[in-house]
């Protein structure tokens, strides 16, 4: 296989992860899979961990992430 198609693969694996952890948090569920309103707040975050508080989101958020991975017995 080419290296451009591994890449590709791996790239797209990513993606795939990345999407499935925005339908497991139940986001697509609560906002109707309206697409507007879910980049529009993945917006709001990256401009959140971009300011002055920006480690305390990122430590409050992690926290909450691996306790949520622990309860449900699922890794990142």
């Amino acid at each position: 296989m080419r290296t451009w198609q591994v890449e590709r693969r791996e790239r797209t694996r990513h993606l795939i992860e990345l999407g499935v952890l925005v339908v497991k948090a139940g986001v697509v569920e609560l906002a109707g899979d309206d697409r507007a309103l879910i980049y529009g707040a993945l917006i709001w975050m990256a401009e959140k961990l971009k300011g002055d508080q920006g480690e305390q989101a990122r430590a409050l958020w992690t926290a909450k992430g691996k306790n949520a991975f622990e309860d449900r017995g699922a890794t990142p």
